[in-house]
């Protein structure tokens, strides 16, 4: 399914973990690989772990503004999911993290917590346009915005992680 993708990102302390589990309506393991691409565009696949169910996705998505990007998500089979990583690109590195899922006022709030960082998060908010206003929750510490900051974006950090 095709459609345009519009969000704000979110630089925050990280988060009280027994609050957002008890404030969660959702928690998935994500293993994120990013797959080679065209200059403005990027691809990757998941493997997303929830309930001990597993699903692939397939995704794609090329650059309009900081804000908004034309995105292509798909469910893809475990096997299509094995034949893409071969395509994996090699200056990046896959990325492990758990996302909490968490409804607040008009929205659900998408917070990624990663292994590597033990004192921030990530928190992600779907807009439906690019004006739209949102109102963040007060048992979250928002340390800046990072929506136009090309340094805290995923495929940024998986070229930039360390070596284990």
């Amino acid at each position: 399914m095709t459609q345009y993708e519009i969000e704000r990102k979110f630089l925050i302390a990280y988060p009280d973990m027994q609050l957002l589990s008890q404030k969660a309506v959702r928690r998935l393991e994500i293993l994120q690989t990013y797959l080679t691409a065209g200059e403005g565009e990027n691809r990757r696949v998941r493997r997303i772990t929830e309930n001990g169910r597993i699903t692939y996705i397939k995704t794609e998505k090329k650059h309009i503004s900081d804000m908004k990007r034309l995105e292509t998500e798909a469910e893809i089979s475990e096997e299509e999911y094995s034949r893409l990583l071969r395509e994996a690109d090699s200056d990046r590195r896959p990325i492990e993290k758990v996302r909490w899922c968490v409804p607040y006022r008009d929205h659900v709030l998408e917070i990624d917590v990663f292994p590597f960082w033990q004192d921030k998060a990530f928190l992600e908010v779907e807009l439906s346009c690019e004006t739209e206003e949102v109102q963040l929750p007060p048992f979250l510490t928002v340390l800046r915005e990072v929506t136009n900051d090309k340094r805290y974006t995923n495929a940024a950090m998986a070229k930039a992680l360390p070596e284990e």
